[in-house]
């Protein structure tokens, strides 16, 4: 039957455990490139959160210019020129921290599409 217990018979050839193993290594490395990394529902979850963040940093600078706007009209009891003014700094405001965010969220996937499109051979800077 069977002399060697490391090669399997397969029809006409045969079959070594290490060819198996180095098979299914090659296998599980062809897995893992084609799988995604997330899953598409935690991705959308995640882009919703983002999306909410943005609104809330914009809501606030707003919330905050007329919060600082009106209590300066009441102290000096002006007309809502303080209030318009401060809404305005706050609207300045909130947009320029919504773009950091979005400048931040974009500076993310761009390194983790680099990561992921990156050669999986040695780095070495030949000549360099």
């Amino acid at each position: 039957m069977i002399s060697n217990p490391l090669r399997i018979p397969v029809g006409n050839c045969t079959v070594s455990d290490q060819d198996l193993r180095d098979l299914e290594a090659k296998i599980e490395a062809a897995k893992a490139r084609s799988a995604p990394a997330k899953p598409h529902q935690e991705e959308h979850y995640s882009q919703a959160q983002l999306a909410w963040r943005m609104v809330i940093e914009l809501v606030a600078g707003l919330g905050i210019g007329f919060g600082i706007g009106y209590g300066l009209d009441v102290l000096f009891g002006t007309l809502p020129i303080f209030m318009v003014l401060f809404v305005m700094l706050g609207l300045a405001a909130g947009v320029k921290t919504m773009l950091r965010s979005a400048q931040e969220i974009q500076s993310k996937k761009m390194a983790q599409e680099a990561s992921r499109n990156a050669p999986l051979g040695d780095d070495k800077n030949e000549g360099a």
